[in-house]
């Protein structure tokens, strides 16, 4: 049986849905909020590329992760047509987090592109 899942209406939406999905460490459900070629910049230094593989990364983190994650602060979203960079302010002092997605045809929106950290210098 497939396991329906809350869709993101909007573009600010996927980091609340990645929150709740992290907290109930459900992996498969993180990957669904990436496109089927989606390219996730995790683990630092590293480029993830495809839903598969990013659930498989999303599986290991949350693995080590320390729960519950909380949503952070969002930065305004910048749209153009049917792309949107979001972003957030990070609680954890990486440095911050930033994510293009795409409205999809049915009007929900994944996540094509996702640096969920960027370090500050030190």
């Amino acid at each position: 049986m497939t396991e329906t899942r809350e869709r993101a209406i909007t573009p600010e939406d996927l980091a609340r849905l990645f929150v709740e999905r992290s907290n109930a460490r459900d992996a498969e459900g993180l990957a669904e909020l990436y496109a089927p070629d989606a390219v996730l910049a995790y683990p630092p230094g590293s480029a993830t590329v495809g839903r598969e593989a990013i659930r498989a990364v999303c599986e290991r983190m949350l693995q080590h992760a320390s729960l519950p994650f909380r949503l952070e602060k969002h930065l305004p979203t910048i749209r153009y047509g049917d792309l949107a960079l979001t972003s957030t302010l990070p609680a954890d002092g990486t440095g911050g987090r930033v994510q293009v997605a795409r409205r999809q045809p049915d009007g929900t929106w994944l996540r094509i592109i996702d640096r969920p950290e960027i370090p500050t210098e030190r």
